[in-house]
């Protein structure tokens, strides 16, 4: 009976050892653990919406040079990329001899050139009468600040008569512009009437040799394309090289879709990206096509395009290594705020029809709703539910309770 005390005793202890081992055991397996989260900071700074589509670089007004008259074209020995001024020899072509002597061709090509003229006489006209506009406006407007000076006028009518002779300065630049387009294209019809009759032909053999008709070029500028290399047959009319002004004349062609497009203005400052050079160009939204076309997206979905022309804003030598139909990345801005209260996208989360995220107090994770306002996909604007400096869950787990424990994830 002795000798089981001792026995007993080692079973009951073995036992309650074993017995602490399983509540430990269990204790630890149903302990609540922190689950491991991304946090992040609720900031204040800039923000900036945009929307981006890829664009193209594209000459304003291309000009092509074609055959005044069907016959062979001799080989062309401009490249692409050549400067060439108004005037200059660009191809050489032999005409047929029928088309030359061509009654109906030769006063078509009169009638463009007639046509050409009156429209440079009706240019002109415009500009004489934009020039008289700026007199008559600085001369009310230097009446306006003798009066005001005198307190007999308001300083808004003077403001009034100070803008209009801005105004009326814009619209003689804008027809002295006019004329310049028109006489461009006066000397680009005059080109085509060379070798229809028998002055013009005489010149071209002259210059050229016995059978020779120069193409020349309409305006300065560079050559974009040489759309026919080769000595070939042409008909009246084909193109032969398109000549553009990439210094003064480079825009940017976006084709957006038309939800998007109407959130764009005109004025909306444009940053261009992934176009080869170091930074961002400045560039600025100058007009919006009023219609729009249907394309098929590379998904085989029909999607309505509307095409947004931008201008740039850079000087000419920031983008001199552009040229025509090069591709960049255009952000387009739609709303900026300089200085506003942010989260990361992530963090945000539906709650019902609003929206909500969990921002971490003691190691606890908090549900709050919040009011959110513009985003651009990486952040958005909060404006209320959250202050500065609050710590938030990115990326919030499914299954991330209500005041449940959180840690932060180590990097790696």
């Amino acid at each position: 009976m002795a000798l089981n005390r001792p026995r007993n005793r080692t079973r009951l202890v073995l036992g309650l050892g074993l017995a602490l081992l399983l509540v430990l055991t269990l204790a630890a397996a149903f302990w609540p653990r922190s689950e491991l989260v991304d946090l992040g900071r609720v900031t204040r700074g800039p923000l900036v919406v945009t929307i981006d589509e890829e664009g193209k670089t594209e000459v304003r007004d291309v000009y092509v040079v074609t055959t005044p008259v069907a016959g062979r074209l001799l080989r062309v020995q401009a490249i692409d990329g050549d400067a060439v001024t108004q005037g200059d020899v660009v191809a050489h072509m032999r005409p047929a001899a029928p088309s030359v002597l061509d009654l109906r061709t030769r006063e078509q090509a009169r009638a463009v050139v007639a046509a050409a003229q009156a429209a440079l006489l009706q240019a002109k006209a415009e500009v004489n009468v934009a020039q008289a506009d700026v007199e008559l406006a600085v001369s009310d407007h230097d009446r306006a600040k003798a009066l005001a000076a005198r307190g007999t006028i308001s300083t808004a009518a003077l403001d009034q008569a100070r803008t209009a002779a801005l105004a009326s300065q814009a619209r003689l630049e804008t027809a002295r512009a006019a004329v310049a387009m028109r006489e461009a294209e006066l000397a680009n019809a005059q080109a085509q009437l060379i070798g229809f009759d028998d002055q013009g032909l005489a010149e071209a053999l002259a210059e050229v040799g016995a059978s020779d008709i120069p193409l020349r070029a309409p305006v300065d500028g560079r050559i974009l394309r040489v759309v026919e290399e080769s000595e070939t047959s042409l008909a009246a009319g084909a193109p032969v090289l398109e000549i553009g002004n990439i210094a003064q004349d480079l825009q940017v062609a976006v084709d957006l879709i038309s939800s998007d497009a109407v959130q764009v203005v005109p004025g909306a400052r444009v940053m261009l990206e992934d176009w080869g050079g170091s930074g961002a160009l400045e560039a600025q939204v100058e007009r919006i096509a009023p219609l729009g076309t249907t394309e098929i997206s590379a998904l085989g979905v029909e999607e309505q395009r509307v095409r947004v022309i931008l201008r740039f804003m850079a000087p000419p030598e920031a983008r001199a290594a552009l040229g025509h139909g090069y591709r960049m990345l255009a952000r387009i801005v739609i709303w900026e705020e300089a200085e506003t209260l942010q989260i990361p996208q992530s963090a945000a989360f539906r709650e019902g029809a609003g929206w909500a995220v969990f921002r971490v107090e003691d190691g606890r994770a908090a549900k709050l709703p919040v009011t959110l306002g513009q985003g651009n996909g990486r952040q958005v604007q909060v404006l209320e539910g959250l202050e500065e400096g609050d710590h938030i869950v990115l990326y919030p787990p499914a299954d991330l309770l209500d005041g449940g424990l959180v840690a932060q994830r180590r990097a790696g």
